[in-house]
């Protein structure tokens, strides 16, 4: 945390953040290195390949969907944390003195995945409470209902944590935003919801922060959830898959805190570069 706050005080900010991302990027080494371990495949469970030269070439087929699978899913992280749903905002005019104020049209953007990665992040640590107390008492009969049922590759382990993830996503998002606050601050400035009555405006944002919110949660669920089901099927039938699996969480702490990085950056520059309207 102390290193944290001197990146915030002589850096561009989001310091702990920065330390997350860079320890999420040091396993970089590692994946490569299971990268290489894929190439020469010798078969699924009892099956045995001893052909080695189709081997070789089945790993380098396993490799290349790998890195395929890991592209398409960072290309839909990126085009998913910039969406937006907006709905359309209108201002009256009117008078002051001899100038005219409002009557500008404007957007109230609602983020498609406005809880970002806590929703993940909330799951993740509810779930594991149950191996975190069997981790104490490793030789009852707890310990043994958890790595029966409860494993990481356990269907019910994966069901619960889909149930989490969605119920948490609701959740941060009925105590960070207030529908009734954003209506109301709408009409004392003078704004309305185009083709919404005044009365009704809370309602409709509510409305379609719940669709928004339930979008944010399937995405969650794809990107976080998805990694362990195809883990689970493969570690069923005897597969090393699971070697690459690359966590959900991180890909979008990743993801989110390079394109926030870029903001910044963008931001300081933009500052730096400013001298005025009359320069």
């Amino acid at each position: 945390m102390w290193l944290a706050e001197k990146i915030n005080d002589h850096g561009i900010g989001n310091g702990i953040s920065m330390i997350l991302f860079a320890n999420i990027l040091s396993g970089g080494a590692a994946a490569v290195q299971s990268l290489i371990n894929m190439v020469p495949f010798t078969g699924i469970g009892e099956w045995k390949l001893d052909n080695e030269v189709l081997g070789y070439i089945l790993g380098a087929l396993e490799v290349l969907i790998s890195l395929a699978v890991a592209l398409a899913a960072v290309i839909l992280v990126v085009w998913f944390t910039n969406s937006e749903r907006r709905i359309k905002v209108i201002y009256a005019k009117k008078v002051v003195g001899r100038k005219m104020y409002g009557g500008q049209k404007t957007n109230l953007p609602l983020k498609m995945n406005m809880a970002g990665v806590m929703p993940v992040i909330f799951a993740s640590s509810i779930v594991s409470i149950p191996a975190t107390i069997a981790a104490f008492i490793p030789n009852s009969g707890f310990a043994k209902f958890v790595t029966d049922w409860l494993s990481q590759v356990s269907p019910i382990y994966i069901v619960i944590f889909i149930v989490l993830v969605v119920a948490f996503s609701y959740f941060y998002i009925a105590i960070s935003f207030n529908p009734v606050e954003v209506a109301n601050n709408i009409r004392s400035n003078g704004g309305a919801i185009i083709g919404i009555r005044p009365q009704e405006m809370a309602p409709f944002i509510k409305k379609i922060l719940n669709r928004v919110t339930l979008m944010g949660a399937v995405f969650l669920v794809i990107i976080a959830a998805v990694p362990m089901i195809v883990g689970a099927i493969v570690t069923a039938v005897g597969g090393n898959f699971t070697s690459l699996a690359f966590a959900g969480t991180s890909l979008l702490i990743v993801v989110g805190v390079a394109l926030e990085t870029v903001r910044d950056l963008e931001a300081q520059l933009s500052m730096r570069n400013y001298k005025g309207f009359l320069d």
